[in-house]
């Protein structure tokens, strides 16, 4: 499981009586400027994949059912016609992208986009990186052999197949909603090589072996490599214990997904209006929903301030954000200044002094800052699905690293007027290793997944309290979105 910041091992077994989980190797994810470009170090990725087989093996385990690789979604690597990587991927906040949705626009029309693909606009999307890295590097064009999304990519170093998982493949913004396959109309247009994109399959097939080279340095035994839900958050979907048919989700971490499965695309003028995404996910569902700024927030000023206080921990600002006092200052938090601001704190302080709000003063104040928007989004996002889909949610389950954060959930109840569930922190990699059980037999399909879940792993409950408070303070602040 690769996130932004870390990526990890992880071993799962599966039983009668349930999942069990052990983290084999955690390390860390590292972004390497280069001429002014952010990118991420693919080797350094690639060589810990291989450590993670060697620290399964020194377990005493060296066969293995399956390997699965999840990753983030958009960013992507460029396998030359000689088989070899074309230099390091971009990284998804990486600004060469300013200013690309527009150009893309006066070819493409935004709405034209939008119902030929359905997912929601971001200026990392993987068709505005992609015409823009076609743009800049006139070269390309006579050297690219085939565009291998992340998780893509790495199978493609494990075993040597080249293919293109669906529900990765459908954050790029390039393939069509509808019939599940890329869109060649939009390729054409914008007139980019059409044939670097993979044959899409659907998660929970296997795709290949681990090469005998890898079995030989790692002394792993050949395992099959198998395509599980390889966007993250289709994966931590997989993951999330059923409920009732009008519950909604949130996969809580650097980034925060809020939405519904649905079994067919929501792709109209509201959701258009609205800019929400139609996402890939398992055994046929759609994944609608929004991509909300997450706790990156949170972990770009733990940057500025671990640097006075290396003792600081995330626990400890839920800490001295529950003392501080409530309602004070209000952020949207998927301002474009909060992208990838140099100062996260500053551009935190900016955002409440051009809205006329105090700004925060201490770190307990920036952090309920942080907490009490994130709520507030999440309730107008809620708000937002109920008005498109005519669904009257009722329930929130939320899964991820966030599922941790108690203030968080609590401020959720709160602010949506919703009972909400959290946990499993570690869906994601629950879900990989759910999907990949149903592609080997293990297990009948996800929802016999979910159910072996929720019965290993325990969830914590949390009912709405002061709403009134809550209700009152986002009639006042509701306009900050409009900014």
């Amino acid at each position: 499981d690769l996130g932004a910041e870390s990526g990890r091992a992880m071993l799962g077994t599966i039983s009668e009586n349930g999942i069990n989980i052990n983290e084999i190797h955690r390390f860390r994810n590292i972004q390497i400027e280069d001429r002014g470009h952010i990118h991420w170090d693919v080797e350094y990725l690639r060589a810990e994949l291989k450590t993670s087989f060697k620290k399964v093996v020194d377990t005493g385990i060296n066969v293995l059912e399956g390997a699965a690789i999840d990753t983030w979604g958009v960013d992507y690597g460029i396998i030359g016609k000689d088989g070899n990587i074309l230099g390091s991927p971009f990284a998804y906040r990486d600004h060469r992208t300013d200013g690309i949705m527009e150009k893309i626009f006066e070819i493409i029309p935004k709405n034209e986009l939008y119902f030929l693909t359905g997912i929601q606009f971001m200026q990392f999307n993987t068709l505005f990186q992609l015409y823009s890295h076609f743009e800049q590097d006139r070269e390309l064009r006579n050297n690219a052999g085939h565009l291998l999304h992340m998780p893509d990519l790495f199978n493609y170093f494990l075993c040597g197949e080249i293919v293109s998982e669906y529900t990765i493949a459908s954050t790029s913004q390039i393939l069509n909603v509808h019939n599940k396959i890329w869109e060649k109309k939009i390729i054409t247009r914008l007139d980019l090589p059409f044939d670097i994109l993979p044959r899409v399959i659907q998660p929970g097939i296997v795709i290949g072996k681990l090469q005998s080279e890898i079995s030989r340095e790692t002394g792993m035994h050949t395992v099959d490599i198998i395509a599980s839900a390889s966007h993250d958050t289709a994966s931590a979907v997989a993951a999330v214990p059923s409920g009732t048919d009008n519950m909604a989700y949130i996969s809580s971490g650097t980034w925060s997904l809020v939405g519904i499965e649905t079994d067919t695309p929501i792709v109209d003028e509201q959701s258009l209006k609205n800019n929400f995404t139609n996402e890939g996910g398992v055994e046929g569902k759609i994944r609608f929903l929004k991509n909300t700024m997450g706790l990156w927030l949170l972990q770009g000023c733990m940057r500025i301030w671990s640097e006075d206080d290396q003792l600081l921990t995330y626990a400890g600002l839920v800490k001295l954000a529950e003392k501080a006092e409530p309602f004070t200052s209000i952020i949207d938090p998927d301002h474009q200044n909060f992208l990838n601001p140099p100062d996260m704190e500053e551009a935190i302080a900016d955002f409440c002094r051009k809205t006329g709000q105090p700004v925060p003063g201490t770190i307990g104040e920036f952090s309920r800052c942080i907490l009490e928007s994130l709520a507030f989004k999440y309730s107008l996002i809620i708000k937002q699905i109920n008005s498109i889909t005519g669904k009257k949610i009722d329930s929130i389950h939320v899964v991820g690293g966030g599922s941790q954060n108690y203030l968080l959930n609590q401020f959720t109840s709160d602010a949506t007027g919703l009972p909400v569930s959290a946990g499993p922190v570690e869906a994601t990699a629950l879900g990989n290793i759910i999907v990949q059980a149903a592609a080997k037999g293990e297990i009948s399909g996800i929802e016999e997944g979910r159910k072996l879940i929720a019965q290993s792993f325990s969830q914590k409950h949390f009912e709405p309290g002061e709403t009134g408070r809550w209700a009152e303070k986002y009639r006042k602040i509701r306009n900050i979105y409009s900014l």
